[in-house]
């Protein structure tokens, strides 16, 4: 690929298979382009030797163009992106449907698509696309019904018929963009090209867009994490549900869902995510139009009670504080406000106030270093002109520089004052909980923008033997493995109780002797995935019942499932989990950005409070111990109600050690700690061997992808 800014910043583009046919994508397009574009537009179609005034050329070859546009039927697309590539076009939009949504013939021409433009070095947008608009040359290479008007928002949209209805109702609304592309197929360019591009473009101020989906989950996250440095990023990502996602057996994979990789990817990114395209704009622009505030104290300043509660009620929701005034702002309020008014914040100045009130109530509140931004509230009344209060506001802002939204309630009027405030990039709404959550997002960009990202921590592992371990699925009808794999986690450094698998009862009583105490004993089977149920497991064996505990959680085992593969009774070291805590460490590998890391409350309760915290690996330290912190549960590590807290540290480094192991396997698709048991720091004398802390996995199961095993050994 070439550099995609060139895309948009085209000065000749061929429209291969421009026809003036009524009622064809060819002809709407070439209209579009001849309506706005201050460039040359060459008609490419043999049939023809004028489309809509324009000489037309027989081969994109003789158009000598630096974009082409092609919309000739799927079965000489192919020949025509060729021509392209021949002729030197390295800038392509595809808008021809019938590739990879269409069948098998489709995915094969899409293959073939992806093999020229490789060859040739193509950028290529599409197939099945609506095409692309840059508004600084007026380009509009689009089969929509209009063209968008200039601003400072670049758009991305894999639906087509979302950018039409976008763009109709911001025309509508005098919102602008930069440039828009309908991502199509994604083919060649994906999401992540484009967001690279506008991140280095400084005509963009806000990036946005709706997805379906993402192409390359980790790519797009660090390239990400660059952009929102100085480029807001904000994102509608459609599919919620776990409907689609792959089929899942662990306990991480049943609980990550379709959405909870997106959901964590995007938040690793420094990307806003919206919940609907009113928010989409909402977030867009506020971010564009205003600063980003220091603190997310915000104060509210109103001539109406009712509307004052509801905006600190939506900030009590959000991620934001109510600004507590300093003595001085209190004593200037108190002054120049009437009696009946509320001096404390939310500013209540009663529903008599002028214009002059209210500046005033502004002035004072935002020259306090305590106040981050400013929610300007108001309902209508006879003495208040909402354009007078638009000018006040906009006059403000421009002597504080601090973030401003505002909430006019009323109707013809107020959007009347809102279209005036967008002038000067101060939002204006209806409804306080819609400029409460602007102003979130601003606060959470502010946040984003002062991230450190940290490079995940490299162990010392034994690669060697856990490949060793994992290559016990080879040659297996069953592709899990369970607690004959625990020699896996010692590999990467986890620990893990002392204990073997055994075959026989004399066996297993050796084991349990050269173990202090009493012994847990566990079937060992694929096949019996929940061994508490059937009685498979036993706890507290002391060493003269080992022998008969053997018999008889075979004896269970095979009543429960004759024909099931039993690899023999785990002898295990107790752990304490009276003063512990039990946790769950796991991961699913997600399709699009790779192993999601769970943690979370184990035991039998993890299904049950659904208490979880997810990241896309491989993680940081500090993104490991985000985890511990995020779960509802986490002040039971921390010590609650007279509990000791037990080793965090120790969490988080197996957490870091479990992103490194899934990251090293690619073959590992799921993966459960479950429980991981958390004991209690140690407290007292270092060298009094009594004390117990740290953490240990008691029990593991997985999923291998012996193919993916194989070729990873292979490579």
């Amino acid at each position: 690929m070439g550099v995609v800014s060139e895309l948009f910043t085209a000065d000749r583009v061929a429209v291969v298979g421009a026809t003036p046919r009524e009622g064809s994508i060819g002809r709407a397009i070439t209209r579009n382009l001849l309506d706005d574009f201050e460039g040359e537009v060459v008609p490419v179609n043999p049939n023809y030797d004028e489309v809509l005034g324009l000489t037309a050329v027989g081969d994109v070859d003789d158009a000598d163009a630096d974009l082409a546009v092609v919309v000739v039927p799927p079965s000489i697309v192919i020949d025509a992106i060729e021509s392209c590539g021949k002729a030197g076009v390295r800038n392509v939009v595809v808008i021809t449907a019938g590739f990879g949504e269409a069948g098998a013939d489709g995915a094969q021409r899409e293959r073939r698509l992806q093999e020229i433009a490789t060859e040739y070095g193509l950028n290529l947008v599409g197939p099945n696309s609506l095409g692309i608009m840059s508004t600084p040359s007026g380009m509009n290479a689009t089969f929509g019904p209009e063209n968008a008007i200039p601003g400072g928002l670049s758009f991305m949209s894999q639906s087509g018929a979302f950018i039409t209805a976008v763009l109709d109702w911001a025309n509508d609304q005098g919102i602008g963009f930069k440039d828009v592309v309908s991502l199509g197929n994604k083919a060649v360019l994906d999401e992540t090209d484009f967001l690279r591009t506008w991140g280095d473009d400084d005509e963009t101020d806000v990036v946005i867009g709706y997805l379906e989906g993402i192409e390359e989950g980790r790519e797009f996250i660090d390239t990400a994490r660059e952009v929102t440095n100085d480029t807001p990023v904000v994102l509608v990502k459609s599919g919620r549900t776990s409907a689609g996602a792959q089929a899942a057996s662990s306990h991480t994979g049943t609980l990550a869902g379709s959405d909870r990789a997106y959901e964590a990817g995007l938040d690793q990114a420094g990307v806003l995510r919206a919940e609907s395209v009113q928010e989409l704009f909402d977030y867009a622009g506020v971010l564009a139009g205003q600063p980003l505030p220091e603190t997310a104290d915000v104060a509210v300043i109103t001539n109406a009670g009712g509307p004052g509660v509801m905006a600190t009620d939506a900030i009590g929701d959000s991620d934001l504080s109510m600004a507590a005034f300093t003595p001085e702002t209190t004593d200037r309020l108190k002054e120049s406000m009437p009696e009946e008014a509320n001096i404390h914040n939310p500013v209540d100045i009663i529903g008599d106030a002028d214009i002059d009130r209210f500046r005033e109530a502004l002035e004072i509140v935002l020259a306090d270093d305590n106040v981050g931004s400013a929610l300007v509230l108001s309902a209508p009344t006879a003495v208040l002109s909402f354009d007078d209060l638009a000018e006040a506001a906009a006059d403000v802002q421009a002597d504080t520089g601090l973030p401003i939204a505002t909430c006019l309630m009323g109707g013809d009027d107020a959007r009347a004052a809102g279209r005036e405030l967008q002038e000067y990039g101060i939002p204006s709404y209806f409804d306080p909980a819609r400029a409460v959550s602007s102003l979130d997002a601003l606060a959470r960009y502010k946040r984003i923008t002062e991230r450190e990202y940290e490079a995940s921590t490299e162990f010392d592992v034994d690669r060697e033997r856990a490949r060793e371990i994992l290559g016990a699925v080879r040659g297996r009808d069953d592709n899990r493995l369970g607690v004959e794999a625990m020699g896996l986690l010692d590999a990467y450094g986890i620990p893990i109780p002392d204990g073997d698998i055994v075959n026989s009862p004399d066996t297993a009583e050796s084991v349990a002797r050269d173990i202090e105490g009493p012994v847990v004993m566990k079937i060992v089977s694929p096949d019996i995935l929940h061994k508490s149920d059937i009685g498979g497991v036993a706890v507290g064996v002391e060493d003269e019942a080992v022998a008969d505990t053997y018999e008889d959680l075979v004896t269970r085992a095979r009543n429960y499932q004759p024909d099931a593969d039993l690899l023999g009774v785990q002898v295990q070291e107790m752990v304490d989990l009276e003063d512990g805590i039990e946790t769950i460490v796991g991961m699913n590998r997600d399709p699009q950005f790779g192993p999601l890391l769970m943690f979370g409350l184990g035991g039998i309760f993890v299904e049950v409070l659904e208490d979880t915290a997810f990241r896309v690996a491989p993680v940081a330290e500090s993104e490991a111990r985000e985890m511990t912190e995020e779960v509802k549960t986490a002040p039971l590590l921390r010590g609650a109600r007279g509990r000791d807290p037990v080793d965090v540290d120790g969490i988080v480094e197996t957490v870091q050690r479990l992103s490194q192991l899934v990251t090293d396997f690619p073959a590992i698709l799921e993966l459960d700690i479950n429980p991981l048991v958390a004991l209690p720091e140690a407290t007292g004398d270092a060298d009094d061997e009594q004390q117990t802390t740290g953490v240990t996995a008691v029990d593991i199961a997985l999923t291998v992808d012996p193919e993916q095993l194989e070729a990873e050994h292979n490579d």
